[in-house]
């Protein structure tokens, strides 16, 4: 099988391409390397896929067409490529609508003019809004996000099930919740809040501390991605919406003692009013996800966090 993953040279995108290439996929990265953080860490994600033959690497724009009439067959797209964060699409709202609804949509037109039958879009656990009720389960309205993101992703799973619906694409889309582990981007919280304990500096903690997140360990969101993989190749008609999170929550305040405590050191604390777009908590009713593909997340907090800072100690720039 070939698959193509958007974003690939990310974070998410190079594990995941990595764990294709050993289960014998032909696998296709495309990515633009823009500059929302440093290229040459993103290419360095893929140093390990470029060993492989099966693997080929595309330098491009997921709304330029030119570029995706020009890729080979492909059986499968992971759709990972989007501008990432709450805040900076606050700042720069036309720029995530495009990139994150118009990509979409250029891919979703490429599957439909390939004839493809299987289609993953990942979306984000920020649709959920400030739902009150938890844990998040997908039957949830989600008619109510707090930032352009947030939008962004939920209608990216609207023009998702549009496609399915009008020329029968095997579609699921995945809300991840907070990812985190080796290669995570540099401006996410936990490799943000590490780097600046080890320099000393203090750390911004935006509101009193006792926001919530469902933080999922990279290993167990790969995990349940190769078992959406699957479950479309055996259920080619579907649509499901999915959530893949760790399914426990962490408070701001323990995740910054669980670094500190690992690094060694007291932190410093700076203390800020909450941010515009930030929700209270996310948390991942994830019965859906072990009913249709055994997803069966095991990471518990602080040993991923030493994972983590294992890595980020033989990566320091």
């Amino acid at each position: 099988m070939t698959t193509l993953v958007t974003g690939g040279a990310g974070f998410v995108g190079s594990h995941l391409c990595e764990r294709l290439l050993a289960e014998n996929h032909e696998v296709i990265s495309l990515d633009c390397y823009d500059d929302f953080y440093d290229p040459a860490t993103k290419r360095d994600n893929l140093a390990q896929c470029r060993e492989h033959a099966r693997f080929q690497e595309v330098d491009g724009d997921i709304r330029d067409g030119s570029i995706l009439a020009a890729l080979p067959d492909v059986e499968t797209v992971v759709h990972l490529a989007a501008r990432a964060g709450v805040r900076p699409s606050i700042q720069n709202p036309v720029l995530y609508n495009d990139v994150n609804v118009g990509g979409a949509l250029s891919l979703l037109e490429f599957a439909r003019e390939r004839g493809l039958r299987r289609f993953i879009f990942t979306s984000s656990s920020s649709v959920y809004g400030n739902n009150k009720v938890v844990p998040f389960s997908e039957n949830h309205s989600v008619d109510h996000p707090i930032s352009p993101y947030a939008a962004s992703k939920k209608a990216g799973e609207l023009l998702c099930h549009t496609y399915h619906h009008l020329y029968g694409i095997g579609m699921l889309c995945l809300r991840l919740f907070t990812v985190y582990g080796p290669r995570q981007r540099p401006d996410l919280a936990i490799h943000k809040f590490a780097h600046l304990m080890q320099s000393g500096e203090p750390i911004p903690m935006f509101g009193d501390g006792s926001t919530e997140r469902d933080y999922t360990f990279v290993d167990d969101t790969l995990q349940g991605l190769l078992g959406a993989i699957r479950f479309l190749d055996q259920n080619p008609d579907a649509f499901e919406i999915v959530n893949l999170g760790e399914s426990r929550t962490v408070s701001l305040t323990q995740m910054i003692d669980t670094l500190a405590r690992t690094l060694g050191v007291t932190p410093q604390i700076e203390r800020l009013p909450m941010q515009a777009g930030d929700v209270v908590r996310t948390y991942a009713d994830i019965t859906k996800a072990r009913y249709l593909f055994g997803y069966d997340p095991h990471t518990e907090f602080e040993k991923g966090v030493k994972r983590f800072l294992e890595w980020l100690n033989d990566h320091p720039s």
